[in-house]
């Protein structure tokens, strides 16, 4: 009766281990290129919940610290992406969208109009919100800060939905049951 309950046991470990390869090779979610996953760590805790959905709103107040590189804060959130489709998650269960208001909405313009209003630099975060937009995320940026900038809605990205206040759209995200995230 031992050796049966032991082999019970391996068999439901090894059932357990392929039951949860097959749901990560079945949910293959492209990584965005150019930023890595987060590095796995031995005897991790809080693993990235096969099945759940991710409803995560990323609220970015402010422009580039460095203007010729690109804002740290989409790195993170493509870092983030990239961590939860390297665990299995699907990408219809990846529902992140990205809020530019205030000095964050600098990152919404068009290479030409940033250029003109930051001493002829590039927008060098341009390829990576297109990758992003690619991959599912979603981007918004504040109309009053549009109007604020007194920048024509040609100016902004085409990846990128003009909004009526960055308010307003955080606020309704919540109550769709998104998490916001801020600090970025």
């Amino acid at each position: 009766m031992k050796r049966f309950w032991i082999f019970a046991a391996a068999t439901l470990i090894l059932f357990a281990g392929s039951v949860r390869a097959a749901h990560a090779q079945a949910g293959q979610t492209p990584l965005i290129p150019g930023v890595e996953p987060a590095t796995d760590f031995p005897n991790e805790r809080e693993l990235p919940i096969p099945g759940m959905v991710y409803k995560v709103a990323f609220d970015i107040g402010k422009d580039a610290p460095k203007v010729d590189e690109v804002y740290p804060g989409l790195e993170k959130i493509t870092e983030y992406y990239n961590t939860l489709a390297k665990h299995g998650i699907a990408a219809d269960h990846i529902k992140f969208v990205v809020v530019f208001h205030q000095k964050g909405g600098e990152l919404a313009l068009t290479n030409p109009v940033y250029k003109a209003r930051h001493d002829g630099h590039d927008n060098a975060s341009i390829t990576l919100i297109h990758n992003m937009k690619k991959a599912g995320i979603d981007f918004r940026v504040c109309g009053q800060g549009v109007l604020g900038m007194k920048v024509q809605q040609s100016d902004v990205l085409p990846d990128i939905q003009i909004d009526l206040w960055a308010l307003v759209t955080l606020v309704n995200l919540s109550e769709q049951g998104y998490a916001r995230v801020s600090g970025f």
